[in-house]
């Protein structure tokens, strides 16, 4: 791992202004600068580059990053890569330095190595397997498609890929998922006489594969299992071969498997991607709207393509935005992606999507009145049950009541009627003052706030307790973390220290609250806006232990357990007064 200390040098040493103004360009906006996102599409600007705090945000997707973070991002760079073209741009030299977690590193690392030998050898096998040639010629694609997707073949027989590991009795080829150890300890390759589909980050590196039978075996698909490198519920397949027809197409469209992609690029559709033998999950979408603002699902006719749709459709809700917008298009019964564009071509398929893509909100109120008739009263109460906790999911105020309306109409009660029974009167006169409500901030934990203060001004974190830090909550350990960096760094700077966080569990917390500070003017008093954010948290763990005490027999009550009751009392007197 690269040392922190350069990382930081390298990060003062960039303007992340400049990075960003030669590949997207920026526009004064107050303190910062702004454009129009390049990781979505937008009509007005909500991408904003702060030069005080050398990160990103983008308000209308959530892309937000340090300077490295976007040429990972927008250029496609691993992160080494990113770091040394940051590098050769200020005249630095990456250093080779031990990593912090070596045994980590190189476990990530040697799966990597063994993923790209087994995708080149899946290739090679590919040119001397006459049979699976033929089968993809039939299926419409071309030698160009297939070397841009990196297809492959696993040949027949249980043991192949001993010829390229030397080692094969390595637990690494298990832990990647290339070969399955059975019970009786036997070793042999997971594929075998299939066709080889590589799974690709966004950092390019292969983390994955999917294989597809020649005839009718099953199963018909068979994945990776999940690895240190590979969780399919975060992946996407083709994404990092989509990203660019993604932007240009203004458009994301999710199909159910890798022929499907493969195909649909042959032919000129290129924005297409695919769930990995998963239900579509709100990590895919939070993905996608990072690239645009609109994904169609397109799914078979069928029973399993409707139960594929619903999933995705329940998914979708809590991710919506005021500017995304999610639709559905149903092929013919005897179609799938892959069949129908083969048959109909690239026009007819697009005609296809715009004409009779149905929009999330349509498609919602068909299947609730599908699965429960509003003609009956109990299908009224059947509809109405299962609708509540679908549209309270939405976070956009004008959608959710507009699908509040439609769904009383439904039932044949009035609006208010049914806002009485959700219970959610406040929707609607929040839903009526939505400018206003925008802009006040949400409140925020005091943990937030004391995060937010730490990476405005880094160098308070020598100032603070940790004593404090005993609850057991998301921000509570973001904020532990920050500090126990910045005590064995404390010369990091704030993009620094979100940097730091990159694959940790903790990156959504500081991602949320450095987006926040976006704004802060730069004499901010970040230490009041501290010390007040510790008192508060202070008070709060004297009351919960104030709580805990009550609850105790009165005659089992130490003398300083007393004590710290009347302390509490004092203190809401003084609260209330």
């Amino acid at each position: 791992m690269i040392p922190q200390d350069f990382i930081q040098t390298l990060l003062n040493r960039v303007d992340i202004v400049e990075i960003i103004d030669r590949r997207v360009p920026l526009k004064k906006a107050g303190a910062n600068y702004q454009a129009c996102c390049p990781f979505h599409s937008e009509k007005s600007p909500s991408f904003t580059v702060s030069p005080s705090k050398q990160f990103y945000h983008c308000f209308g997707c959530g892309a937000h990053g340090t300077a490295i973070g976007f040429l990972m991002e927008y250029a496609g760079l691993g992160y080494i890569d990113a770091i040394k073209e940051l590098a050769a741009q200020t005249g630095m030299t990456v250093p080779d330095s031990a990593p912090a977690d070596p045994q980590r590193v190189q476990q990530v690392a040697s799966l990597v190595e063994l993923m790209q030998q087994a995708a080149l050898y899946y290739r090679q096998q590919l040119k001397h397997a006459p049979v699976a040639i033929d089968y993809l010629k039939k299926r419409g694609l071309t030698g160009e498609i297939a070397a841009r997707y990196g297809l492959g073949y696993a040949p027949p027989g249980w043991q192949n890929l001993q010829a390229i590991f030397e080692h094969y009795d390595d637990a690494a080829l298990v832990e990647g998922g290339l070969v399955i150890l059975n019970e009786s300890g036997k070793r042999y390759d997971r594929f075998r006489e299939r066709i080889m589909f590589p799974i690709i980050g966004l950092k390019g590196d292969v983390i994955g594969f999917g294989g597809r039978v020649l005839d009718s075996g099953e199963p018909k698909y068979l994945n990776s299992p999940e690895t240190p490198l590979f969780q399919k519920g975060h992946e996407l397949y083709g994404l990092f071969q989509a990203r660019r027809a993604i932007r240009d197409a203004g458009r994301a469209l999710v199909v159910e498997g890798y022929m499907d992609v493969v195909a649909l690029a042959q032919h000129g559709v290129g924005y297409a991607v695919a769930t990995l033998g998963t239900a579509t999950t709100p990590n895919h979408l939070q993905k996608l709207l990072r690239h645009t603002d609109e994904i169609v699902f397109c799914f078979d006719g069928d029973s399993a393509g409707q139960r594929a749709a619903w999933r995705a459709l329940e998914n979708s809700l809590a991710m919506l935005t005021d500017n995304s917008r999610v639709g559905f298009l149903f092929l013919p019964t005897q179609h799938d992606p892959d069949s129908y564009i083969r048959e109909h071509g690239k026009d007819e398929f697009e005609t296809l999507l715009q004409q009779q893509t149905v929009p999330l909100s349509n498609y919602l109120l068909m299947e609730l009145a599908r699965q429960h008739d509003p003609s009956t009263s109990e299908g009224k109460s059947a509809l109405l049950k299962t609708a509540h906790p679908l549209i309270t999911q939405i976070n956009t105020p004008v959608l959710a009541l507009i699908l509040r309306k439609r769904v009383a109409e439904l039932a044949g009660i009035q609006l208010a009627e049914l806002e009485a029974l959700w219970k959610i009167d406040f929707q609607r006169k929040r839903s009526a003052n939505a400018l206003q409500r925008a802009a006040r901030p949400a409140p925020v934990s005091n943990y937030r706030r004391l995060l937010r203060a730490l990476l405005f001004r880094p160098a308070l974190a020598g100032e603070l307790n940790t004593a404090l830090l005993t609850l057991n909550q998301a921000d509570a350990s973001a904020v532990q973390g920050v500090i126990e960096l910045l005590q064995q760094h404390p010369h990091l700077e704030t993009a620094a220290v979100v940097e730091h966080f990159r694959d940790s569990p903790l990156m959504p917390q500081l991602q949320q609250a450095s987006s926040e500070i976006m704004d802060w003017p730069d004499d901010f008093d970040a230490l009041a806006e501290c010390e007040l954010a510790c008192e508060q948290i202070e008070t709060e763990q004297q009351n919960l232990r104030a709580a805990s005490i009550a609850n105790k027999s009165i005659n089992s009550l130490t003398e300083a357990e007393k004590m710290e009751l009347q302390q509490a009392a004092k203190r809401k007197a003084k609260t209330e007064k």
